[in-house]
């Protein structure tokens, strides 16, 4: 949202914005004007640092071999065994009724091995 644009369109509209905060300085002011823009310099700067440190986390995870997001629930055993006990013909319902396991679960695993 560009706060100095739309606080120039209501100037035009005849209607001057007073910010409180900044002890009701006059926004379409030259120093409102400047208030403006250094506050929008400075929200812009945070919002890249935020996608720099973003992007370098996930740099750092990947070169540690780590997988970014949650972690996978079924352990590398358990997904085999569910993949095995599918091949053989084992619905996915009841192989659902094991302890935190759920249907989405079993599929996603089933899917992820076609890929």
């Amino acid at each position: 949202m560009d706060v100095a644009a739309t606080v120039a369109s209501l100037y035009a509209a005849g209607i001057k914005v007073h910010c409180r905060v900044f002890g009701g300085v006059d926004l379409t002011s030259a120093a409102g004007k400047l208030t403006i823009y250094v506050i929008n310099a400075v929200a812009e700067f945070e919002g890249d640092l935020l996608i720099e440190r973003t992007q370098a986390g996930l740099r750092r995870a990947m070169a540690e071999s780590r997988h970014p997001g949650r972690p996978h629930r079924l352990s590398g055993d358990e997904r085999q065994s569910v993949l095995e006990l599918l091949a053989t013909g084992a619905s996915i319902s009841s192989l659902a009724r094991k302890p935190e396991c759920s249907c989405l679960r079993i599929f996603k695993a089933a899917f992820q091995s076609m890929a």
